[in-house]
C-alpha cells in the first residue's frame, strides 16, 4: 500500500496563505493529498520553475526528504509538476531478475559482465534478445554471442536499428559478415563502444578520400578499430600531419606516404600527433639520419615504433646501447643492429637483457646475435628449449646458423627431425 503525502506551508519564510489565490493553494493541497508513493521508491523529487515559495513534505513515519519551489508566475498559470528523479528498487527488481535469467540462459558469464560494466544492469531499454537474434542472423554462434556480452555487456543496450546501420557501414569495408563476426569475437568493444553511426560514416568517407584502399581500411578495422570511433577532426589532424612530414622530407606523393605508414602501423591514428612527432624526432636525432634515410625508415620497419611512448622508446634504446657496450659493441654496431630491426625497441629492459644473457651463456657470440636480431622475438623458454634440442642433436650453435631459433614451429620441427635422422 502506498505512503500518502502530507504537506504544509513554511510561514516562517514570510509567506502567508493570504499572499496567494485560494484556488492555487487548494489545488496544491488536493494534488499532494491524493498523490501516493509506491512502496520501494527510494526518493522522489518534484520540480516547478524558479524560487519564491518553499513547501516542505513529510512522509508517513516522519521522514522528511524533499522540497518544491514555485515562482510567482504560477499564480497566473495552471499548476503543473514534473518528476525529476525516481528510484524504484522494488519495481525494478522483477525486470532485473528477468534480464539476469535471460543472460544466464544465453550462457553469459553474468559475474564477469557485472564486474566489467555494472552500470548496464541499472539501465532501462535493454535489448539482449534483439542482440542475440541480430548476431545469429549474421552467422555468430550462441557461444560467440555469450562471450561478446560477457566481455562487453554494453552491447545489449544497442537497438536493432542502430546495430543494422552500423553493420551496413562496416560491410562497406569488410568482405563478409563472417569477417565482422570474427572481429567482434576478438574485440567486441570495437563495434559496440560507440553508437554514433554518423561519425563512423564520416570517418570511412574521409579515409577513402585520402587515398586509402579498402584493403587498408580493412586492416585498420581489424587491428585498430578505435580509429573509426575517433572524432573526424582527430583523424584529419593525424593524416594532415603525416602529409606535412612527407613534404618536409622531400617526398612528392603524400597520399602514397600516408598509405604506406598506415598499412605498416594501423595504430598511429589512435595516437596523438605529439607522440608521433616526438618519435620521428627521436629517430632522426639518435641515428643521425638525413631526410631520405628517415623517409625510408618510417615508411618501412620504423613505422611500427611511431606510436610507442617516447619515454619508453628512449629508455629501451638506452638500455640496449648500454648492454651491448658492455659486450664490446661500438656505437656504430649498436645503431646498425637497431636500424636493421627497430622492433627490438619494443623489448623492455629485463626481457632484452635476459634474452641476451641466455644466448651468451650458450656460447653464441654477440656478433652472431647482432647479425640475427629476429631471434630476440622468441621467448626465453623457447630459446632455451630449442638450444637444448639442437645441442642434443649435435648442432653447433657457436659455428652454425642461429636463425632457426626464430623459425616457425613447423619449420623448426622439420629441421630438428632432419638433424636427428642424420
Amino acid at each position: 500500500m502506498g505512503r500518502t503525502l502530507e504537506w504544509n506551508l513554511w510561514n516562517d519564510h514570510g509567506f502567508e496563505d493570504s499572499c496567494f489565490p485560494v484556488f492555487f493553494l487548494e489545488e496544491c493541497k488536493v494534488f499532494l493529498r491524493q498523490m501516493s508513493i509506491p512502496k520501494g521508491w527510494g526518493y522522489l523529487t518534484m520540480m516547478a520553475p524558479w524560487n519564491l515559495l518553499d513547501m516542505r513534505s513529510n512522509f508517513l513515519f516522519g521522514s522528511r526528504c524533499w522540497m518544491i519551489r514555485f515562482s510567482s508566475e504560477i499564480l497566473f498559470k495552471s499548476v503543473s509538476f514534473r518528476l525529476f528523479g525516481v528510484k524504484c528498487d522494488d519495481d525494478r527488481e522483477p525486470l532485473e531478475n528477468e534480464l539476469l535469467n535471460n543472460l544466464l540462459t544465453m550462457g553469459v558469464d553474468v559475474d564477469m559482465a557485472k564486474k566489467r560494466q555494472p552500470g548496464v544492469f541499472n539501465r532501462v531499454g535493454i535489448n539482449e534478445q534483439d542482440l542475440k537474434m541480430f548476431l545469429l542472423s549474421k552467422g555468430a554462434s550462441k557461444e560467440v554471442i555469450a562471450s561478446i556480452i560477457s566481455r562487453y555487456p554494453r552491447a545489449i543496450t544497442r537497438t536493432p536499428e542502430n546495430l543494422s546501420k552500423r553493420w551496413d557501414l562496416w560491410r562497406r569495408i569488410t568482405t563478409s559478415d563472417l569477417e565482422i563476426v570474427n572481429i567482434l569475437e576478438r574485440s567486441p568493444e570495437s563495434f559496440f563502444r560507440s553508437n554514433n553511426n554518423l561519425n563512423l560514416e564520416n570517418n570511412i568517407k574521409f579515409l577513402y578520400s585520402v587515398g586509402l584502399t579498402r584493403k587498408c581500411l580493412c586492416r585498420l578495422l581489424t587491428n585498430a578499430p578505435r580509429t573509426f570511433s575517433n572524432s573526424l577532426d582527430l583523424n584529419k589532424q593525424m593524416v594532415e600531419y603525416l602529409q606535412e612530414v612527407c613534404l618536409s622530407l622531400g617526398h612528392s606523393d603524400p597520399i602514397d606516404f600516408v598509405r604506406k605508414i598506415l598499412f605498416k602501423n594501423p595504430f598511429i591514428l589512435i595516437q596523438s600527433t605529439k607522440r608521433v612527432k616526438a618519435n620521428i624526432k627521436f629517430l632522426q636525432s639518435t641515428f643521425n639520419l638525413n631526410n631520405e634515410e628517415l623517409l625510408i625508415l618510417i615508411c618501412g620497419p620504423g613505422a611500427e615504433i611511431l606510436d610507442l611512448s617516447n619515454d619508453y622508446a628512449k629508455r629501451n634504446y638506452t638500455n640496449i646501447k648500454e648492454k651491448l657496450f658492455l659486450l664490446g659493441c661500438t656505437e656504430k654496431e649498436v645503431q646498425k643492429f637497431v636500424l636493421s630491426y627497430p622492433d627490438v625497441i619494443f623489448l623492455g629492459e629485463k626481457k632484452f637483457n635476459d634474452k641476451i644473457d641466455c644466448l651468451i651463456e650458450e656460447k653464441i657470440s654477440i656478433s652472431k646475435i647482432i647479425e640475427n636480431p629476429r631471434i630476440l622475438d622468441s621467448s626465453i623458454s623457447t630459446l632455451k628449449s630449442r638450444i637444448k634440442e639442437l645441442v642434443n642433436a649435435g648442432y653447433n650453435l657457436s659455428t652454425s646458423n642461429i636463425a632457426l631459433l626464430s623459425w616457425s614451429q613447423k619449420r623448426y620441427k622439420a629441421k630438428l627431425k632432419k638433424l636427428n635422422t642424420c
